[in-house]
This record gives structure tokens, C-alpha cells and sequence, in this order.
């Protein structure tokens, strides 16, 4: 620069917090343009630091990065324009607001100057009021982006945390998931007159599915399939509970069997089953939620099976001459209508026969456009898989399934639970 710079006589922003004194960093080969700078900015109150030229001023800014940069255009060694565009490269935490003073008004020139990354330009002799104006954006800019870096720090923080409550309850829930698959001890049990096979796959960590079957006497035992409304945490919390009421390994708990004092227990109809259940989550359990069950109860001398379904997809016994009957008549889910009344179907298994009890994961299973199974398609893939015995069977029917959709992740739980019947 060749000529001093105008002065005024005005002191500090009165609109600044006077514990905060911006950094500014004077570049200029010219001593005497850079004092006259200095002392304007000490008097408005910025804590100012010097350099002689681009090379010394980025030794300073790797040591104290300043917040606002003012610099000559022309300069022996590297230029303005070029320093800038280091400065511009260089890590920093705040954003630095880099004013180029040049005698230069050429469109050309001051292009090449916002190309190098300088967000102001001042035209020597510099005017003092222009530039306090030119002081006031750049620490307007620079607080803003002090406040948007506390901000995204803040918000790095909370999600750091959170997802460090996402790893905590993540692993909960496979853990949990863990405790729900045990609720199925064994995928397939031989009671010698029948055998039974269940299948369990939730479509989250946890869902709110069921199958199980107790033992009611000798000859007999009762097979259940549910489904709780809803998905996540609170379903499967819900399910767990149900599974006390429906215990294999805790007869005393089980709500559908009688202690007679002996080895067996006698067992109480499958439709007074759903009413108590119906009461005891309407009375007891306070729950939002309800549940579709299906429960039969079979006689292996005999066949003779005593069924319930509660808003249940139908029950389906395969015949051994491969044709499929569906039996019950819907009805209303339990835990939603109070003293809702269940009926109770009566059917008969002959040897060779086969009953299957699934959950609307099965049943409603949607294809890659979104289309629902037909009854008729359930009945045709069930017939398809006639071949199939057992828990084969059952993977059989979730390996369709997927087929069906295109992919292995279901959008609702897949669970069934079949008794074969060799009589």
C-alpha cells in the first residue's frame, strides 16, 4: 500500500461482548500501513497481530489461528490471493474471515480473489467506516459458525449417546430374543401316537408370536398358536406372560389344565381356555394389547380334536389322502371385547392326518408387490409341501414364503406349529 489509511476516532462495538476481543491478523510488506492498521483495530478493540508477509503470517496461523484475516494484495514472495487459498486449506477449528485489501477494481481481478477463497475485498485507501462495516460481517459470519460448531457438537454428543443406548438396548433385545426362542424347548417332541414340530422366526429382535403344547393326560395333548397385536418389546413382553398361563413346564400355572393329585392333569375345554384368558387381560394384565390364539386339544386313542379359534387364522388338517379342510369360524380376538364368547369346533384326525395351526405371518404374507395371500393359495402351498414331514415341513413352508417375497426378512413373525398324526 502506498497511501495511510482514513481514521476515526470511535472506540469498541458497543453491540460486543467485551470479554471477547477477536483475533485479527494484519499482513502487509509495508510497516507503516500495517501500524496504522494495528492501532485503528486496537483502539476499536480487536487483539491484533502482525506479519510482514504471507509465509510469516501461516506460521502464526498454525499456531494461533486468527479470527478474521486482513491482508495486502500485492506482496513480495507469496501473493494475497495465494495465501488465502492456503489459509483456506489449513485444519482449523473456527472458521477464519479473510479480507484482501487491493487497489484493484477490475471484475477479473476480484473473481480471481473469490476464487481463492477471500470473503471480502477493500479498496485502498482504506475508508475507516468501510471497513469497521467490512470488521462487523466478518465477526457476524464467525460467531455463527463458533455457534453452528457448539451446535454440531452438541448434536455429535446426543448421538453419541444415543447411540450408545441403541448398542445397550440392541443387545437387550438380542439377548431377549435369545429368552423368547427358549420358550420353544424343542422344535420337534415325539409323543409316540403324534408327533409335534414348531417354528419360531420373529421379524425384529423380538416379536409376538407363540406356538407351544402341553400335556393333558396320557392320551391327550394340546397344541396353541397366538399372535399379540402390535410389534417390539411390549408384544413379546405380553407373549412372555401368556406363556406362563399356557406352561408346559409349570402345570400348576397352567390355566388350562386341573391338578387331579396324580402324574396328569385333567384339562379344561379349549373355548373356557380363551374366555379366561379373555377375562384375565381385560381384568389383570391392564394391557392396550390383544391377541389371536388357536388352540386344539387332541386325543391320540381316538383323534378326536376339540379346537377353539379366537380371531386365529383357520386351522388346516391335511388329510392323508392330501386334501385340506379348513375348520373354525374366526371369531373375536381375546383381550378385546368383554365377555366375548368362543366357540368351540369339534373334528377328528385319522391316521396319517395332520393338523397345522399358523399365525397371519403366514397366512398375510405379502409378495415383492405388496399382494396378500389368497386362502387358496395357502391351501395349494401346503398341498405342494405334502412330501414334507416334521420341522422340514415347516422350513419348507418359511423357505416358500421367502421365495414368495423375494427376500428372507418377513414384515410380520412367522410361527406354526404342526401335530402329525400316525394313529
Amino acid at each position: 500500500m502506498t497511501r495511510a489509511m482514513q481514521t476515526d476516532r470511535q472506540g469498541p462495538d458497543p453491540g460486543r461482548d467485551s470479554h471477547v476481543r477477536p483475533r485479527v491478523l494484519v499482513v502487509d510488506d509495508s510497516a507503516m500501513q500495517r501500524r496504522v492498521l494495528a492501532a485503528t483495530l486496537s483502539r476499536w478493540d480487536y487483539d491484533v497481530t502482525e506479519a510482514e508477509s504471507a509465509e510469516a503470517a501461516l506460521t502464526i496461523c498454525q499456531t494461533a489461528p486468527p479470527d478474521i484475516v486482513i491482508s495486502d494484495w500485492m506482496m513480495p514472495g507469496m501473493s494475497g490471493p495465494e495465501f488465502c487459498r492456503v489459509f483456506r486449506d489449513m485444519p482449523k477449528a473456527q472458521y477464519g474471515y479473510f479480507i484482501l485489501l487491493t487497489s484493484k477494481a477490475d471484475k477479473v481481478d476480484v473473481a480471481l480473489g473469490l476464487g481463492s477463497g477471500a470473503d471480502d475485498f477493500l479498496t485502498k485507501p482504506v475508508n475507516s467506516g468501510e471497513l469497521r462495516a467490512r470488521l462487523t460481517a466478518g465477526e457476524r459470519i464467525h460467531d455463527m459458525h463458533r455457534e453452528l460448531t457448539l451446535k454440531n457438537r452438541v448434536i455429535e454428543e446426543t448421538l453419541g449417546e444415543l447411540q450408545g443406548l441403541y448398542d445397550s438396548i440392541d443387545a437387550d433385545l438380542v439377548e431377549a430374543k435369545k429368552l423368547q426362542q427358549s420358550l420353544i424347548r424343542e422344535r420337534r417332541v415325539d409323543f409316540g401316537p403324534a408327533q409335534v414340530s414348531q417354528i419360531l422366526k420373529s421379524a425384529n429382535r423380538v416379536g409376538g408370536d407363540l406356538v407351544g403344547h402341553y400335556r393333558v393326560g396320557p392320551d391327550r395333548i394340546a397344541i396353541f398358536s397366538l399372535d399379540v397385536s402390535g410389534h417390539g418389546i411390549s408384544s413379546a413382553l405380553m407373549t412372555a406372560r401368556l406363556a406362563g398361563f399356557l406352561s408346559s413346564s409349570v402345570p400348576n400355572q397352567n390355566i388350562g389344565l386341573i391338578s387331579r393329585g396324580g402324574a396328569f392333569h385333567a384339562a379344561v375345554p379349549p373355548d373356557r381356555i380363551a374366555a379366561q384368558l379373555n377375562d384375565i387381560v381385560l381384568r389383570d394384565l391392564g394391557s392396550t394389547h390383544y391377541f389371536t390364539l388357536a388352540l386344539a386339544e387332541v386325543d391320540f386313542r381316538s383323534g378326536h380334536v376339540r379346537l377353539v379359534q379366537a380371531g386365529h387364522p383357520h386351522p388346516m388338517i391335511q388329510r392323508s389322502t392330501g386334501g385340506i379342510d379348513v375348520i373354525g369360524g374366526g371369531g373375536f380376538p381375546v383381550g378385546l371385547v368383554e365377555q366375548a364368547q368362543f366357540d368351540l369346533v369339534e373334528d377328528r384326525l385319522n391316521p396319517g392326518d395332520r393338523l397345522l395351526l399358523m399365525s397371519d405371518g403366514v397366512t398375510e404374507c405379502l409378495d415383492e408387490s405388496g399382494t396378500m395371500m389368497t386362502e387358496e393359495e395357502v391351501i395349494r402351498l401346503i398341498a405342494d409341501l405334502r412330501g414334507s414331514e416334521g420341522t422340514g415341513f415347516l422350513e419348507s413352508l418359511v423357505w416358500s414364503l421367502s421365495q414368495r417375497r423375494g427376500e428372507a426378512r418377513f414384515d410380520d413373525d412367522i410361527s406354526a406349529i404342526l401335530l402329525e398324526y400316525p394313529g
